[in-house]
């Protein structure tokens, strides 16, 4: 193979869109996902296991979007100018959001399934220490696979002439079309089906419980539609474009596939605009929280 044929130029009308597409969200993310923190918090404080794992996920979330400003320099210049360590850690924070958001999402499914479906039978699991318990697995175990399966020689690839970072297409290594087939099954596939069940599991409680009332239901009803939607529309493009890549093995496949899967990045991305969506909009305190900020607003706006 020769390696130099990898390599693509990337015309700056395309990058300028994708640009100003990660500048639109890091500009909505970090408060959206701020006042996400202040909301699960909330929770927390009133003994809510649920808030243990949303209160993680805009952790994360902000983390991400953190890191996502470099990609803006990126674009912009066309080059990588940050040096191989950056560029390996800015890809770490990438994969780290992707698995840890997708595995708190799994986790408040399975959380709401056991809350609907077996109120009395699993306390134990839905008390506030065993979701922080469970969250503080999902950061090391994330962390410790990111560590395995994120290198620099697939990260990072500098020329005489230009760096450029994870936007390499040569064909995959050994060692990454693995982990991209244990990201696919792992970090997609299973949390779909744990969802699902979930889903389906809640579905039948509450048909066959009759004093579940009717807003209850609608909430629970709009939280799993979310995660669900999350997991699909946000993570499933680009766990197929991986899957997709591990079958490539030369450099003209390789460029084919080089935009669609820039555009699923940039898909992925909005998962930090939709985790908001679970605690602002849809669970009681975030709907208290998000009502308290616009009577604030429209009390400012009539003293004015």
């Amino acid at each position: 193979i020769n390696h130099s044929d990898c390599y693509l130029d990337d015309s700056a009308s395309r990058r300028k869109l994708f640009l100003f597409f990660y500048l639109t969200i890091i500009i909505t993310a970090i408060p959206s996902n701020a006042f996400s923190l202040y909301v699960s918090w909330q929770h927390i404080r009133q003994k809510n296991e649920l808030g243990v794992y949303l209160f993680n996920l805009a952790l994360s979330d902000l983390t991400f979007t953190v890191g996502l400003s470099l990609w803006l320099d990126f674009l912009w210049r066309g080059i990588w100018a940050h040096g191989g360590y950056v560029c390996v850690l800015s890809v770490y924070f990438l994969f780290t959001n992707f698995y840890t958001s997708d595995a708190l999402l799994c986790c408040i499914a399975v959380d709401r399934y056991l809350a609907v479906a077996h109120p009395l039978k699993y306390t134990s699991l839905r008390k506030v220490g065993t979701a922080a318990a469970v969250s503080v697995a999902i950061w090391v175990l994330v962390i410790c696979f990111n560590a395995t399966t994120i290198t620099w020689k697939d990260t990072y690839q500098e020329n005489n002439t230009f760096s450029v970072c994870f936007d390499i297409f040569l064909p995959l290594s050994e060692n990454l079309a693995r982990a991209n087939v244990v990201r696919f099954f792992l970090g997609f596939i299973v949390p779909v089906v744990l969802v699902v069940f979930s889903s389906w599991g809640i579905c039948l409680a509450v048909k066959s419980n009759q004093a579940t009332e009717e807003q209850e239901r609608k909430r629970i009803w709009k939280l799993l539609t979310v995660v669900l939607l999350c997991l699909l529309f946000c993570f499933g493009p680009i766990h197929v474009m991986m899957l997709l890549r591990t079958l490539v093995d030369d450099c003209r496949t390789a460029a084919w596939l080089l935009y669609p899967y820039k555009i699923s990045i940039a898909i992925s991305s909005l998962n930090c605009l939709a985790d908001p969506l679970l605690y602002c909009f849809i669970t009681r305190t975030g709907q208290a929280n998000v009502n308290q900020v616009v009577l604030f607003l429209q009390g400012k706006k009539r003293s004015k």
